[in-house]
């Protein structure tokens, strides 16, 4: 299985739909295997969300900061 893949997929998800988001700041684990559609190990799953929360945080960062960038 390609972790950074089902990361990047689950990312996508959370970023365009505001009720996966809000289900994924409730139940991450629940969230994303309901997402990729397998129950996996407690390891692997909470590798996947780890990395789901890190590439929103900085996508969310990114973001902030082009909005800054624009107003300077």
């Amino acid at each position: 299985m390609d972790i950074k893949a089902k990361i990047d997929e689950v990312v996508k998800k959370v970023q365009g739909d505001p009720a996966i988001a809000k289900d994924f700041e409730k139940e991450p684990v629940k969230t994303v295997e309901g997402i990729i559609g397998v129950d996996l190990p407690d390891d692997v799953i909470n590798n996947v969300v780890d990395g789901v929360k890190a590439k929103v945080s900085v996508d969310k960062a990114s973001g902030i900061v082009d909005k800054i960038k624009g107003i300077l």
